[in-house]
Protein backbone atom coordinates (compact mmCIF):
# COMPACT_ATOMS: atom_id res chain seq x y z
CA UNK A 1 0.00 0.00 0.00
CA UNK A 2 1.35 3.46 -0.95
CA UNK A 3 1.53 5.93 1.79
CA UNK A 4 3.55 8.31 0.31
CA UNK A 5 2.97 12.03 0.56
CA UNK A 6 5.38 14.63 -1.17
CA UNK A 7 5.59 18.78 -0.77
CA UNK A 8 7.08 20.79 -2.60
CA UNK A 9 9.06 24.57 -2.45
CA UNK A 10 11.90 26.89 -3.72
CA UNK A 11 13.28 30.37 -2.65
CA UNK A 12 15.70 32.36 -4.50
CA UNK A 13 19.20 32.74 -2.42
CA UNK A 14 20.93 35.26 -4.37
CA UNK A 15 23.66 36.90 -2.40
CA UNK A 16 25.08 40.82 -2.34
CA UNK A 17 27.83 41.88 -4.86
CA UNK A 18 31.24 41.91 -3.53
CA UNK A 19 31.07 38.81 -1.59
CA UNK A 20 33.43 36.49 -2.06
CA UNK A 21 33.00 33.33 -4.59
CA UNK A 22 33.92 29.44 -3.71
CA UNK A 23 35.38 27.27 -4.98
CA UNK A 24 39.08 28.38 -6.35
CA UNK A 25 41.92 29.62 -4.55
CA UNK A 26 42.42 32.85 -6.79
CA UNK A 27 40.30 35.81 -5.33
CA UNK A 28 37.01 36.30 -7.22
CA UNK A 29 33.96 38.90 -5.90
CA UNK A 30 30.75 37.93 -6.79
CA UNK A 31 30.47 41.11 -9.90
CA UNK A 32 26.95 40.25 -11.04
CA UNK A 33 24.12 37.40 -11.34
CA UNK A 34 24.42 35.19 -14.37
CA UNK A 35 21.62 32.59 -13.14
CA UNK A 36 19.55 32.45 -9.81
CA UNK A 37 20.89 30.54 -7.32
CA UNK A 38 18.13 28.48 -5.37
CA UNK A 39 17.43 26.21 -2.98
CA UNK A 40 14.50 23.07 -3.56
CA UNK A 41 12.87 21.84 -0.53
CA UNK A 42 11.22 18.14 -0.53
CA UNK A 43 9.33 17.49 2.57
CA UNK A 44 8.12 13.32 3.09
CA UNK A 45 5.96 11.58 5.00
CA UNK A 46 3.77 8.53 4.98
CA UNK A 47 2.00 9.37 8.08
CA UNK A 48 4.63 9.89 10.69
CA UNK A 49 7.46 12.42 11.66
CA UNK A 50 8.15 14.44 8.23
CA UNK A 51 11.74 14.15 6.61
CA UNK A 52 13.14 17.18 4.79
CA UNK A 53 15.44 16.85 1.73
CA UNK A 54 17.19 20.54 0.58
CA UNK A 55 19.25 20.86 -2.16
CA UNK A 56 21.31 24.21 -2.18
CA UNK A 57 23.25 25.76 -4.82
CA UNK A 58 25.78 26.10 -2.77
CA UNK A 59 29.91 25.00 -3.24
CA UNK A 60 29.54 23.61 0.02
CA UNK A 61 29.26 24.37 3.96
CA UNK A 62 31.49 22.99 6.56
CA UNK A 63 29.81 20.62 8.74
CA UNK A 64 29.57 23.47 11.60
CA UNK A 65 27.55 25.34 9.64
CA UNK A 66 25.55 23.39 8.02
CA UNK A 67 24.44 22.05 11.49
CA UNK A 68 23.37 25.86 12.74
CA UNK A 69 21.67 25.88 9.29
CA UNK A 70 19.66 22.21 10.19
CA UNK A 71 18.67 23.79 13.82
CA UNK A 72 17.44 27.04 12.06
CA UNK A 73 15.30 24.40 10.01
CA UNK A 74 14.15 22.13 12.92
CA UNK A 75 13.50 24.80 14.89
CA UNK A 76 11.01 26.69 12.15
CA UNK A 77 9.47 23.57 10.83
CA UNK A 78 9.30 21.26 14.09
CA UNK A 79 11.36 18.80 12.06
CA UNK A 80 14.70 17.35 14.41
CA UNK A 81 17.71 18.12 12.56
CA UNK A 82 18.20 14.63 12.64
CA UNK A 83 15.44 14.28 9.72
CA UNK A 84 16.95 16.71 8.05
CA UNK A 85 19.25 15.58 4.50
CA UNK A 86 21.00 19.19 3.23
CA UNK A 87 22.69 18.81 0.09
CA UNK A 88 24.82 20.98 -1.60
CA UNK A 89 25.04 21.24 -5.59
CA UNK A 90 28.57 22.63 -5.65
CA UNK A 91 28.49 25.44 -7.70
CA UNK A 92 32.11 26.69 -7.98
CA UNK A 93 30.16 29.94 -8.92
CA UNK A 94 28.50 30.65 -5.57
CA UNK A 95 28.87 32.74 -2.57
CA UNK A 96 31.05 31.95 0.35
CA UNK A 97 29.12 30.58 3.95
CA UNK A 98 32.35 30.83 5.94
CA UNK A 99 35.77 32.52 4.66
CA UNK A 100 37.62 30.20 3.87
CA UNK A 101 41.02 30.99 4.03
CA UNK A 102 41.74 30.89 0.32
CA UNK A 103 41.98 35.22 -0.42
CA UNK A 104 41.35 38.05 1.41
CA UNK A 105 37.32 39.05 1.88
CA UNK A 106 34.45 40.93 3.36
CA UNK A 107 33.70 38.85 6.37
CA UNK A 108 30.57 41.03 7.30
CA UNK A 109 29.06 39.98 4.01
CA UNK A 110 29.32 36.79 4.36
CA UNK A 111 28.14 36.75 7.65
CA UNK A 112 25.42 38.87 6.62
CA UNK A 113 25.02 36.21 3.66
CA UNK A 114 24.68 33.19 6.00
CA UNK A 115 21.91 34.56 8.11
CA UNK A 116 20.11 35.35 5.37
CA UNK A 117 20.55 31.67 3.84
CA UNK A 118 19.69 30.04 7.18
CA UNK A 119 16.66 31.79 6.68
CA UNK A 120 15.54 31.20 3.68
CA UNK A 121 16.27 27.31 3.83
CA UNK A 122 14.02 27.29 6.74
CA UNK A 123 11.93 29.23 5.09
CA UNK A 124 11.56 26.94 2.61
CA UNK A 125 11.09 23.82 4.99
CA UNK A 126 7.85 24.94 6.33
CA UNK A 127 6.61 25.98 2.54
CA UNK A 128 7.12 22.38 1.78
CA UNK A 129 5.31 20.96 4.61
CA UNK A 130 2.35 23.03 3.87
CA UNK A 131 2.44 21.63 0.49
CA UNK A 132 2.40 18.04 1.05
CA UNK A 133 0.25 15.62 -1.11
CA UNK A 134 -0.45 12.22 -1.63
CA UNK A 135 1.90 11.22 -4.42
CA UNK A 136 3.30 8.07 -6.10
CA UNK A 137 7.02 7.21 -6.79
CA UNK A 138 8.40 5.96 -10.00
CA UNK A 139 12.32 5.34 -10.53
CA UNK A 140 14.83 4.58 -13.78
CA UNK A 141 18.03 4.92 -14.29
CA UNK A 142 19.32 7.02 -18.06
CA UNK A 143 22.87 7.24 -19.29
CA UNK A 144 24.69 10.17 -19.90
CA UNK A 145 25.22 10.99 -23.37
CA UNK A 146 29.55 11.64 -24.87
CA UNK A 147 31.19 14.70 -24.33
CA UNK A 148 29.37 15.80 -20.83
CA UNK A 149 31.59 14.38 -18.32
CA UNK A 150 35.23 12.92 -17.95
CA UNK A 151 37.55 11.55 -15.51
CA UNK A 152 40.13 14.43 -14.90
CA UNK A 153 43.27 12.87 -13.32
CA UNK A 154 45.59 11.50 -15.33
CA UNK A 155 48.95 9.26 -15.67
CA UNK A 156 50.99 11.03 -17.63
CA UNK A 157 53.81 9.22 -19.99
CA UNK A 158 56.24 10.29 -17.65
CA UNK A 159 55.02 8.52 -14.67
CA UNK A 160 53.78 11.50 -12.62
CA UNK A 161 49.30 11.29 -11.64
CA UNK A 162 48.53 15.02 -12.50
CA UNK A 163 44.28 16.24 -12.41
CA UNK A 164 43.30 18.47 -15.46
CA UNK A 165 46.44 18.69 -17.45
CA UNK A 166 46.84 20.81 -20.51
CA UNK A 167 44.36 20.21 -23.19
CA UNK A 168 46.05 18.33 -25.74
CA UNK A 169 48.96 17.88 -23.37
CA UNK A 170 51.18 15.33 -25.61
CA UNK A 171 52.14 14.11 -22.15
CA UNK A 172 48.78 12.64 -21.31
CA UNK A 173 48.58 8.74 -21.40
CA UNK A 174 45.38 7.99 -20.05
CA UNK A 175 42.78 8.78 -17.47
CA UNK A 176 42.67 7.59 -13.84
CA UNK A 177 39.35 5.46 -13.03
CA UNK A 178 35.98 4.85 -14.70
CA UNK A 179 32.79 7.01 -15.21
CA UNK A 180 29.66 6.25 -13.64
CA UNK A 181 27.30 7.20 -16.63
CA UNK A 182 24.25 6.25 -14.50
CA UNK A 183 21.87 9.19 -14.01
CA UNK A 184 19.38 7.88 -11.64
CA UNK A 185 16.00 9.72 -11.75
CA UNK A 186 12.98 9.49 -9.57
CA UNK A 187 9.82 10.91 -10.59
CA UNK A 188 6.59 12.15 -7.74
CA UNK A 189 3.61 12.15 -9.13
CA UNK A 190 1.30 14.52 -7.07
CA UNK A 191 -2.18 14.87 -6.55
CA UNK A 192 -3.88 18.00 -7.83
CA UNK A 193 0.13 19.72 -7.65
CA UNK A 194 2.43 19.63 -10.04
CA UNK A 195 5.28 16.81 -10.19
CA UNK A 196 8.20 16.80 -9.24
CA UNK A 197 11.48 15.00 -10.82
CA UNK A 198 14.87 14.01 -8.97
CA UNK A 199 18.07 13.73 -11.21
CA UNK A 200 21.18 12.18 -9.20
CA UNK A 201 24.69 12.27 -11.30
CA UNK A 202 28.00 12.71 -10.08
CA UNK A 203 29.34 15.73 -12.11
CA UNK A 204 31.00 18.54 -10.85
CA UNK A 205 29.54 21.92 -11.31
CA UNK A 206 32.13 23.84 -12.10
CA UNK A 207 31.64 24.89 -15.95
CA UNK A 208 31.80 28.77 -15.65
CA UNK A 209 34.90 30.22 -14.48
CA UNK A 210 33.74 33.52 -13.82
CA UNK A 211 32.89 35.77 -11.06
CA UNK A 212 29.58 36.09 -11.92
CA UNK A 213 26.67 34.13 -9.76
CA UNK A 214 25.38 31.39 -11.17
CA UNK A 215 24.23 27.77 -10.18
CA UNK A 216 26.28 26.14 -12.95
CA UNK A 217 24.72 23.22 -15.14
CA UNK A 218 22.39 21.94 -12.10
CA UNK A 219 20.19 25.13 -12.80
CA UNK A 220 20.35 24.65 -16.79
CA UNK A 221 19.29 21.07 -15.98
CA UNK A 222 16.53 22.07 -13.91
CA UNK A 223 14.99 25.20 -16.20
CA UNK A 224 15.42 22.75 -19.49
CA UNK A 225 12.78 19.94 -17.05
CA UNK A 226 10.79 22.24 -15.83
CA UNK A 227 9.83 23.90 -19.42
CA UNK A 228 9.51 20.85 -21.34
CA UNK A 229 7.89 18.64 -18.97
CA UNK A 230 6.02 21.20 -16.86
CA UNK A 231 7.29 19.55 -13.30
CA UNK A 232 9.79 21.12 -10.39
CA UNK A 233 13.23 19.63 -10.95
CA UNK A 234 15.53 18.94 -7.97
CA UNK A 235 19.41 18.08 -8.64
CA UNK A 236 20.88 16.08 -6.24
CA UNK A 237 24.82 15.47 -7.08
CA UNK A 238 26.63 12.39 -6.76
CA UNK A 239 29.94 10.72 -5.89
CA UNK A 240 32.04 13.65 -8.41
CA UNK A 241 35.53 13.86 -6.67
CA UNK A 242 37.76 12.74 -10.01
CA UNK A 243 34.73 14.09 -12.59
CA UNK A 244 35.02 17.23 -14.81
CA UNK A 245 33.73 18.18 -17.88
CA UNK A 246 37.26 19.12 -19.88
CA UNK A 247 37.33 16.86 -22.55
CA UNK A 248 41.61 16.74 -22.37
CA UNK A 249 41.01 15.54 -26.78
CA UNK A 250 38.76 18.19 -28.07
CA UNK A 251 37.72 17.24 -31.60
CA UNK A 252 34.85 18.39 -33.89
CA UNK A 253 32.56 21.06 -32.07
CA UNK A 254 33.85 20.03 -28.51
CA UNK A 255 35.53 24.09 -28.10
CA UNK A 256 32.49 24.82 -29.35
CA UNK A 257 31.41 28.62 -27.05
CA UNK A 258 33.66 27.70 -24.63
CA UNK A 259 37.24 28.55 -23.79
CA UNK A 260 40.19 27.27 -21.95
CA UNK A 261 40.27 28.67 -18.03
CA UNK A 262 43.56 29.38 -15.83
CA UNK A 263 42.92 25.39 -14.54
CA UNK A 264 43.35 24.25 -18.33
CA UNK A 265 39.57 23.26 -18.15
CA UNK A 266 37.02 24.02 -20.90
CA UNK A 267 34.78 26.40 -18.72
CA UNK A 268 31.99 29.05 -20.39
CA UNK A 269 28.50 29.99 -19.41
CA UNK A 270 28.25 28.04 -23.12
CA UNK A 271 29.73 24.73 -21.21
CA UNK A 272 27.25 24.73 -18.18
CA UNK A 273 24.11 25.39 -20.87
CA UNK A 274 25.32 22.41 -23.00
CA UNK A 275 25.93 20.30 -19.63
CA UNK A 276 22.56 21.25 -18.20
CA UNK A 277 20.88 20.30 -21.61
CA UNK A 278 22.60 17.20 -21.94
CA UNK A 279 21.84 15.72 -18.65
CA UNK A 280 17.87 17.04 -18.82
CA UNK A 281 17.58 14.96 -22.44
CA UNK A 282 19.08 12.11 -20.29
CA UNK A 283 16.28 12.68 -18.17
CA UNK A 284 13.56 13.13 -20.91
CA UNK A 285 14.86 10.21 -22.79
CA UNK A 286 13.87 7.99 -19.55
CA UNK A 287 10.89 9.95 -17.78
CA UNK A 288 7.42 8.29 -19.39
CA UNK A 289 8.76 4.74 -18.66
CA UNK A 290 10.10 5.24 -14.92
CA UNK A 291 8.71 2.34 -12.55
CA UNK A 292 5.97 3.23 -10.03
CA UNK A 293 6.73 1.57 -6.67
CA UNK A 294 4.60 1.76 -3.31
CA UNK A 295 6.19 3.58 -0.83
CA UNK A 296 4.87 2.84 2.81
CA UNK A 297 8.52 2.84 4.94
CA UNK A 298 10.10 6.32 5.09
CA UNK A 299 13.24 6.27 7.50
CA UNK A 300 16.07 8.67 7.94
CA UNK A 301 19.33 7.67 10.24
CA UNK A 302 22.93 8.68 10.43
CA UNK A 303 26.02 6.88 10.92
CA UNK A 304 29.29 8.46 12.68
CA UNK A 305 32.70 7.10 11.44
CA UNK A 306 36.26 7.77 12.22
CA UNK A 307 39.06 8.21 9.95
CA UNK A 308 42.99 8.70 10.35
CA UNK A 309 43.94 12.54 9.77
CA UNK A 310 46.74 12.65 6.94
CA UNK A 311 48.89 15.17 9.17
CA UNK A 312 51.99 16.17 7.46
CA UNK A 313 55.92 14.85 8.31
CA UNK A 314 58.08 17.43 10.35
CA UNK A 315 60.30 17.57 7.26
CA UNK A 316 57.24 18.95 4.91
CA UNK A 317 56.05 21.80 7.26
CA UNK A 318 59.08 24.40 6.07
CA UNK A 319 58.10 24.36 2.19
CA UNK A 320 54.72 24.17 3.40
CA UNK A 321 55.09 27.11 5.35
CA UNK A 322 56.77 28.93 2.52
CA UNK A 323 54.20 28.04 -0.17
CA UNK A 324 51.38 29.10 1.97
CA UNK A 325 53.04 32.31 3.30
CA UNK A 326 53.47 33.31 -0.58
CA UNK A 327 50.13 32.27 -1.31
CA UNK A 328 48.54 34.23 1.34
CA UNK A 329 50.64 37.80 0.29
CA UNK A 330 49.31 37.29 -2.99
CA UNK A 331 52.61 36.16 -4.43
CA UNK A 332 51.33 32.86 -6.31
CA UNK A 333 53.92 33.91 -9.32
CA UNK A 334 56.75 33.05 -6.63
CA UNK A 335 55.83 29.42 -6.61
CA UNK A 336 57.45 27.66 -9.47
CA UNK A 337 54.26 26.20 -10.71
CA UNK A 338 51.28 27.12 -12.81
CA UNK A 339 47.67 26.60 -14.22
CA UNK A 340 46.42 22.92 -11.65
CA UNK A 341 49.90 22.54 -10.78
CA UNK A 342 50.11 25.83 -8.66
CA UNK A 343 46.67 24.89 -7.14
CA UNK A 344 47.89 21.49 -6.04
CA UNK A 345 50.51 22.50 -4.45
CA UNK A 346 48.66 25.50 -2.44
CA UNK A 347 46.16 23.29 -1.56
CA UNK A 348 48.39 20.68 -0.66
CA UNK A 349 50.33 23.30 1.52
CA UNK A 350 47.06 24.66 3.24
CA UNK A 351 46.13 20.96 4.12
CA UNK A 352 49.96 20.54 5.79
CA UNK A 353 49.82 23.63 7.91
CA UNK A 354 45.94 22.79 8.82
CA UNK A 355 47.11 19.74 9.94
CA UNK A 356 50.28 20.16 11.72
CA UNK A 357 49.88 20.18 15.15
CA UNK A 358 46.44 17.76 14.66
CA UNK A 359 43.23 16.29 14.77
CA UNK A 360 44.91 12.90 14.49
CA UNK A 361 41.20 11.92 13.21
CA UNK A 362 38.07 12.91 11.69
CA UNK A 363 34.52 11.98 12.51
CA UNK A 364 32.16 12.00 9.32
CA UNK A 365 28.69 11.10 9.54
CA UNK A 366 27.03 9.45 7.01
CA UNK A 367 22.90 9.89 6.26
CA UNK A 368 20.77 7.44 4.99
CA UNK A 369 17.05 8.35 4.01
CA UNK A 370 15.40 5.75 2.56
CA UNK A 371 11.77 5.94 0.62
CA UNK A 372 10.47 2.68 0.47
CA UNK A 373 12.95 0.68 -1.34
CA UNK A 374 15.36 3.19 -2.67
CA UNK A 375 17.60 5.07 -0.60
CA UNK A 376 19.92 8.15 -0.65
CA UNK A 377 23.25 7.96 1.08
CA UNK A 378 24.39 11.31 1.91
CA UNK A 379 28.18 11.90 2.27
CA UNK A 380 29.78 15.01 4.25
CA UNK A 381 32.49 15.58 1.12
CA UNK A 382 33.26 15.00 -2.53
CA UNK A 383 33.77 10.88 -2.62
CA UNK A 384 35.51 9.47 -5.84
CA UNK A 385 33.24 7.60 -8.52
CA UNK A 386 34.83 4.73 -7.03
CA UNK A 387 33.14 4.93 -3.72
CA UNK A 388 29.31 5.88 -4.97
CA UNK A 389 30.05 2.65 -7.59
CA UNK A 390 30.70 0.57 -4.36
CA UNK A 391 27.84 1.90 -2.56
CA UNK A 392 25.25 1.44 -5.27
CA UNK A 393 26.66 -2.58 -5.63
CA UNK A 394 24.62 -2.86 -2.06
CA UNK A 395 22.40 -5.33 -2.19
CA UNK A 396 18.58 -5.39 -1.55
CA UNK A 397 17.50 -2.07 -2.47
CA UNK A 398 15.73 -1.15 -6.01
CA UNK A 399 17.72 2.07 -6.08
CA UNK A 400 20.56 3.94 -4.51
CA UNK A 401 21.83 7.35 -4.57
CA UNK A 402 25.03 8.12 -3.28
CA UNK A 403 24.99 12.03 -2.36
CA UNK A 404 27.84 14.53 -2.11
CA UNK A 405 28.57 17.39 -0.08
CA UNK A 406 25.28 16.10 2.42
CA UNK A 407 25.01 17.79 6.14
CA UNK A 408 28.63 19.26 6.07
CA UNK A 409 31.98 19.61 3.36
CA UNK A 410 35.00 18.19 5.16
CA UNK A 411 36.79 17.73 1.36
CA UNK A 412 38.25 14.95 -0.79
CA UNK A 413 37.55 11.70 -0.63
CA UNK A 414 39.91 10.19 -2.93
CA UNK A 415 40.11 5.88 -3.61
CA UNK A 416 42.64 4.09 -1.67
CA UNK A 417 44.64 3.71 -5.07
CA UNK A 418 44.67 7.87 -5.75
CA UNK A 419 47.27 8.45 -2.63
CA UNK A 420 49.89 6.47 -4.06
CA UNK A 421 49.15 8.55 -7.22
CA UNK A 422 49.06 11.88 -6.70
CA UNK A 423 46.95 14.59 -8.34
CA UNK A 424 45.04 17.28 -6.41
CA UNK A 425 42.63 15.73 -4.73
CA UNK A 426 45.04 12.59 -2.77
CA UNK A 427 47.03 15.57 -1.93
CA UNK A 428 45.00 18.22 -0.59
CA UNK A 429 42.64 15.82 1.50
CA UNK A 430 42.61 15.82 4.69
CA UNK A 431 42.33 11.74 5.35
CA UNK A 432 44.54 8.80 5.10
CA UNK A 433 44.34 6.34 2.48
CA UNK A 434 41.78 4.28 4.28
CA UNK A 435 39.28 7.08 4.16
CA UNK A 436 37.14 5.06 1.01
CA UNK A 437 36.90 1.89 2.69
CA UNK A 438 35.75 3.52 6.21
CA UNK A 439 33.17 5.45 3.95
CA UNK A 440 31.75 2.52 2.06
CA UNK A 441 31.65 0.05 4.91
CA UNK A 442 29.82 2.77 6.78
CA UNK A 443 27.55 2.89 4.06
CA UNK A 444 26.69 -0.51 3.59
CA UNK A 445 26.72 -1.12 7.32
CA UNK A 446 23.83 2.24 7.64
CA UNK A 447 22.13 0.47 4.27
CA UNK A 448 21.43 -2.92 6.38
CA UNK A 449 20.79 -0.64 9.29
CA UNK A 450 17.83 0.87 7.21
CA UNK A 451 16.82 -2.48 6.44
CA UNK A 452 17.00 -3.86 9.66
CA UNK A 453 15.05 -0.91 11.23
CA UNK A 454 11.83 -2.22 9.46
CA UNK A 455 12.05 -5.64 10.26
CA UNK A 456 12.18 -4.96 13.96
CA UNK A 457 9.01 -2.71 13.71
CA UNK A 458 7.29 -5.35 11.65
CA UNK A 459 8.35 -7.25 14.84
CA UNK A 460 6.78 -4.97 16.78
CA UNK A 461 3.41 -4.57 15.11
Amino acid sequence: MNNLNVGYARVNINPMLGIGVAGYFVPRYASGILDDLEASALAFSCGETPVLLISVDSCGMRKQVADVFRDRIAAASGVSRERIFLAATHTHTGPMVTPSGAFPVDEDKIERYAEFLGQRLADAAVMALKDLRPARMGFITGWAPERVAYIRRYRMKDGSVMTCPPVDDPNIDHPLGELDQRVHVLRFDREGAEGIVLMNYGLHADTINSDMISPDWPGWTRRTLETVLGVKCVCVIGAEGDVGSTNVHPKGGDMNDTEISFDNEMKSPGMARFVGRALAGTVLQVYDKAEFIDVETLDLQSRTVRVAANRPKPEEMPLAKKYKALHDAGRDCDIPYTAMELTTVVAEASRMCRLEHGPDEFLLELTGLRLGEVAFLGIPGEPFTEIGVRIKDTEGWKMILPCCLVNGSQGYFPSREAFGEGGYEARSSNFRPEVADVIVDGAKALLRELKERERICQGHA
